[in-house]
């Protein structure tokens, strides 16, 4: 699937939010209150990555440590119960139809998600820093390797790429790292790579309602 996608859209990496996601910037005004959203959410009662997607535990469950996910919609299903504790980002989903997925990540301290790829270019990924630590020398204490390049963003930055790509994370601090996760519609795919990419969609939605996928913990 994904060389199918390769030879069909020639993309970068690291994406730009102007032409890509210009929504983007409703997003990052409104980070301090979306991180005063996330942080109210009672930590132990997310579930981890794992524990929504099995087939994820080589990345999620690789060390031991925690990587919890508190999704609010997933390929546009809407977590309800999830949305109504997070009013301000609820509202900023419903004006970016665009956004297909929605999660609060929490990463542990010294926690590493190792190298993956993902399948499916038809979405882009967008990071929003909400509680990033920072090292003793005041740049964030989260790597990210993007395509073999290290990438860092701080509190209310955010980056948008392109997650067929090799990529990734260490939480190089002894505190939690929160950011916001999205899963944005790639704009002007060609015509059958759009049509590809609503039936994959189309799929993982039947695929998580047959098995009975539970968000809240």
């Amino acid at each position: 699937m994904r060389r199918i996608y390769e030879r069909r859209i020639d993309a970068p990496a690291i994406l730009d939010t102007t032409t890509d996601f210009p929504n983007a910037t409703k997003f990052t005004a409104a980070w301090q209150a979306i991180r005063s959203e996330a942080l109210a959410v009672h930590l132990g009662k997310v579930p981890r990555f794992h524990d929504i997607m099995p087939e994820q535990a080589e990345i999620s469950a690789n060390d031991g440590l925690d990587w919890r996910m508190f999704v609010l919609k997933a390929y546009d299903i809407a977590v309800s119960e999830n949305l109504a504790r997070m009013p301000v980002l609820a509202r900023l989903l419903a004006e970016c139809p665009e956004v297909k997925s929605a999660a609060i990540s929490f990463l542990a301290p010294r926690k590493h998600i190792p190298s993956h790829r993902g399948p499916f270019r038809g979405i882009m990924r967008f990071h929003l820093g909400l509680a990033i630590p920072r090292q003793a020398d005041g740049r964030p204490a989260t790597v990210m390797r993007i395509n073999h390049q290290e990438k860092r963003i701080a509190d209310g930055e955010c980056m948008l790429w392109d997650d067929t790509f090799p990529h990734e994370v260490t939480n190089h601090a002894d505190q939690a790292r929160v950011a916001l996760l999205l899963d944005v519609w790639r704009p002007r795919m060609p015509p059958d790579m759009e049509l590809l990419s609503r039936l994959i969609v189309r799929g993982v939605q039947v695929g998580m309602r047959r098995r009975g996928v539970s968000f809240t913990g």
